[in-house]
């Protein structure tokens, strides 16, 4: 099966495009960046990953992300549905619809984007729904929650050196459950999309089987680190008032920072599950996140 992916060159893409390679599919790299890339448009799929990450300094111009995630996508979507190409799987964010999760979230939620980057990605997602899908043709949208692996630090990068720099973890008084995505999870369910014709079209979740708290994780990698867990339970109530002084006199420990550590964020990975005809993916969220945290070690 020939299977052409945009944004190869990045995390997902790379250790995608590695994945499919060694079971045989055929991978083709396509730029969107060369000119001429709807000359070459042959292939059974197209894995659509290209596209500008959440700047989470929020110093990007917001009309970037519509350039790149919106415009780009839709121009792809359409020379695909001119194209003999069956399959059109695009990689949007859990953030085009959801930036709080106050208890599961599942693919009918009604969209509520609160940044640039979510809303690009929403209107490409919105743009490929609106289409009528000819005959024969299959068409998926992904919204991954956080993805992580070898070769990709990302948020865990912060916990992990605190961790390693023995600085005790002051946020165990919160009680939080969030989902995360291991690479391996990811690859498998794509594999499975391009392998299985009998999984119909349509968006889908995708998030490892269990959620974990931020002070699970934190246990994880003092374990994988071998380092003794210096977790402290602080008050929130005073959690809450050093973030405030922190908003003010740019402390790393501020209100930001401790939503992102504390908040909640649950994914719904069953329809995709059943849509596979699967009760659990190959790895836990647990094995997942020991991959990972064993890779910053290296």
């Amino acid at each position: 099966m020939k299977v052409k992916i945009t944004g190869s060159s990045g995390f997902v893409g790379e250790n995608l495009s590695n994945y499919l390679s060694n079971l045989s599919f055929s991978i083709d790299k396509i730029s969107l960046r060369n000119l001429n890339w709807k000359n070459d448009i042959n292939a059974d799929a197209i894995i659509h990953l290209a596209g500008k990450a959440h700047d989470t300094k929020n110093s990007s111009d917001a009309s970037e992300y519509f350039k790149v995630n919106t415009d780009l996508t839709k121009e792809l979507f359409d020379a695909f549905l001119e194209s003999d190409i069956k399959d059109f799987i695009y990689f949007s964010s859990v953030k085009a619809v959801a930036d709080d999760v106050s208890e599961i979230l599942y693919e009918d939620v009604k969209p509520n984007p609160k940044t640039p980057y979510g809303e690009s990605k929403l209107k490409a997602e919105e743009y490929i729904l609106s289409k009528a899908i000819p005959e024969g043709k299959r068409v998926f949208i992904i919204r991954p929650c956080m993805i992580h692996g070898p070769g990709n630090k990302g948020n865990l990068n912060l916990l992990y050196n605190v961790v390693k720099k023995r600085i005790p973890y002051p946020l165990a008084a919160f009680k939080n459950q969030r989902s995360f995505l291991g690479i391996d999870n990811l690859n498998f369910m794509i594999k499975e999309i391009l392998e299985n014709k009998d999984i119909i079209s349509g968006v889908y979740n995708f998030a490892d089987d269990e959620v974990l708290s931020t002070n699970e994780l934190v246990q994880i990698i003092a374990s994988v680190s071998n380092k003794k867990n210096l977790s402290i339970a602080i008050p929130q109530q005073i959690i809450n008032g050093i973030a405030k002084i922190g908003d003010l006199i740019k402390l790393p420990l501020n209100s930001e920072t401790v939503q992102k550590l504390t908040e909640n964020y649950r994914v719904s990975n069953q329809k995709i599950k059943t849509a596979m005809g699967i009760n659990s993916l190959p790895n836990t969220a647990q094995q997942g996140l020991e991959k990972t945290i064993k890779s910053f070690i290296k």
